[in-house]
């Protein structure tokens, strides 16, 4: 055990640790209850999908797909199993390298997600970036770099953009 004090929280870091934890808790059950009415979908399948539906030929590396999630291995295979059982994925062995299982989003998915897309954007629009101006969301976007820095300093996120 450390003889160290605590080194608590000020007034300002407590408020925005607050209003931190509030968002992450609060944000993703609005978000997911639009995709399970609509589609009997989870926030985590949703963006699985939309993840696939934006990489090029719709297809990616599991790794590479858990990482665009921000998941593990075994969540996502467990996730991807199910997408699979209802025909929105496909999951196969990598032509080039048997070691390498990629999942690919069928033309089922992609209806489905186009489908939803409109809404969920809304949602993300009403929820999040209508209660803030330009300034707020340039800080926001600042503040999140740093954060997910902290977490996971290879986040794909931090990569830069991919070149045309």
């Amino acid at each position: 055990m450390t003889d160290l004090e605590p080194r608590w929280l000020n007034d300002e870091e407590r408020a925005a640790w607050l209003a931190l934890l509030a968002i992450t808790t609060l944000l993703p059950g609005s978000l997911e209850a639009p995709l399970q009415q609509a589609a009997k979908l989870s926030l985590f399948e949703y963006n699985v999908l939309a993840m696939l539906s934006e990489s090029e030929g719709g297809i990616l590396p599991m790794s590479e797909l858990a990482a665009r999630t921000s998941a593990s291995l075994s969540r996502l295979s467990h996730v991807a199993k199910k997408l699979q059982a209802r025909g929105l994925v496909e999951r196969s062995v990598h032509a080039d390298d048997a070691r390498v299982t990629q999942t690919a989003i069928t033309s089922a998915g992609m209806k489905l997600i186009q489908g939803l897309a409109p809404e969920h954007v809304e949602s993300v629009r009403g929820l999040i970036f209508d209660q803030l101006d330009n300034e707020d969301v340039a800080d926001l976007a600042r503040v999140g770099r740093k954060l997910v820095q902290g977490l996971d300093e290879r986040h794909w996120t931090l990569r830069p953009p991919a070149q045309p």
